[in-house]
């Protein structure tokens, strides 16, 4: 029989944590729980969520789950099995101005694409290194699975220092899109095996066989992309940057119709659309911490109140599932296929090695298993992908070697930006606004 699990989640007052939680507690039979551990530096917010899950496990009467809340690394982490790890350095309020910054200059701000990815990046390589040294002292046998953004940069930084870390870096967004394609389309995603290659938040669908139709259900789906905007799925019910993102899908498509793209390459390839029709003044940011941050905190306030029906207010979708399924699939070795961030090592054989890539891999009780797509990409995605690749790796140099040259330059490289000026402008900017969080550059 397998023993009772303990897992720690790192950036425990996350709002996605109800999410996981909830999938655990679904899975209780593949993951059996013996104790659930809230780690976040943020006192506040970990004991806001605690209130919440506290609450969703006495609902479920698990009287055997203990819950604890801690600031402490060694309370956090010791003896865990799983640490699921959804830091985010700096908060919302920082990542408002890894938005806001670049708008200010006429390019995209997003909280993981172009130049606000990159600073968000900076902060994210320190927070994520010391939970990863955490775990090594405190519990060398833990599974890092890790959440935290941007994955590609975060797993590159890792694999650096921690060459030998028990750690997968996932991104649900995949998932995500899969989901929103079936429920627009009217097909069953669980019925597929899809395949699909990129960086995170930057790739591609090569196919999507369907086990039930017996076919590469792909190029209808392209089809139906270019003549049938897609609506937000219920996980994003009212959520307007989400609509827009998922329209913008059919503009890709209809200019590029090879492949089914990642949704985010909008801010690769039509950042002065996504720039247009965004408010400077009110971000993403904004509207999460108006939103589901807000939510969140409502919902703590009821329980500490002593409210005790009709408190819950989320809707989960697929974020807490991904992960709890890579957790059971190491767990019981069950090798189930995820899109994972992994290093390439000829997994698609003409984008250089070292680079860290994004394609379908098995999970098993020895950890990932990388799948090669054996065929070379097309010189239009290699070549997007190479500067993408050499901007994120100068990134972690500049991170290691407190190089200013090594960060303007991947500033520069960044796919998002139009010329050296403005990337040096951006970036002092954000020396200033991340003084705090940067290694100091020289």
């Amino acid at each position: 029989m397998t023993k009772k699990q303990i897992i720690t989640i790192a950036g425990g007052g996350s709002t996605y944590t109800p999410g996981i939680i909830q999938a655990v507690l679904n899975n209780a039979d593949r993951l059996p729980l013996s104790e659930i551990r809230l780690y976040d530096i943020d006192k506040q917010r970990n004991n806001d969520m605690y209130l919440i899950i506290r609450y969703m496990i006495e609902k479920e009467g698990l009287t055997d789950v203990t819950i604890v809340a801690t600031e402490t690394p060694e309370v956090a982490f010791t003896g865990c099995d799983f640490v699921f790890s959804q830091i985010r350095v700096g908060g919302m309020k920082m990542r408002e101005k890894d938005e806001k910054i670049p708008l200010n200059h006429g390019l995209v701000g997003q909280e993981t694409c172009g130049l606000g990815g990159f600073a968000y990046g900076m902060r994210s390589m320190s927070g994520l290194l010391e939970i990863v040294e955490f775990v090594q002292k405190f519990a060398p046998d833990a599974w890092i699975l890790n959440y935290t953004n941007p994955e590609s940069i975060i797993s590159e930084a890792v694999r650096r220092k921690f060459p030998h870390i028990k750690m997968i870096n996932a991104c649900d967004m995949t998932i995500s899109i899969e989901e929103t394609i079936a429920v627009n389309y009217g097909y069953d995603r669980k019925n597929w095996i899809p395949t699909y290659y990129g960086l995170n938040h930057f790739g591609w669908y090569t196919n999507i066989y369907d086990k039930e139709l017996k076919r590469d259900i792909m190029p209808e789906i392209i089809e139906k992309l270019k003549t049938q905007e897609m609506q937000v799925a219920d996980f994003n019910e009212g959520d307007k940057t989400w609509q827009e993102a998922f329209q913008m899908m059919s503009v890709i498509t209809k200019n590029f119709p090879t492949n089914i793209p990642n949704n985010y390459l909008e801010y690769y390839l039509y950042p002065d659309m996504v720039v247009e029709h965004t408010d400077l003044n009110y971000t993403r940011a904004n509207m999460v911490m108006d939103g589901r941050e807000k939510n969140t905190k409502e919902m703590a306030e009821k329980i500490r109140n002593g409210v005790k029906d009709d408190v819950l207010n989320f809707n989960f979708g697929e974020h807490g599932q991904y992960i709890v399924d890579m957790a059971t699939s190491i767990l019981n070795d069950e090798r189930r296929r995820f899109m994972l961030i992994v290093p390439n090592q000829g997994a698609i054989p003409n984008l250089r090695f070292d680079a860290v890539v994004e394609v379908p891999a098995y999970v098993g009780a020895t950890g990932v298993e990388p799948i090669s797509l054996r065929e070379p990409i097309c010189d239009f995605h290699k070549g997007m992908m190479e500067a993408q690749v050499a901007a994120e790796k100068l990134l972690v140099d500049a991170f290691f070697e407190k190089s200013y040259q090594k960060a303007l330059q991947a500033f520069t490289l960044n796919q998002t930006v139009p010329n050296a000026r403005v990337a040096k402008k951006i970036l002092d900017e954000m020396i200033i606004a991340n003084k705090d969080y940067w290694p100091e550059l020289r």
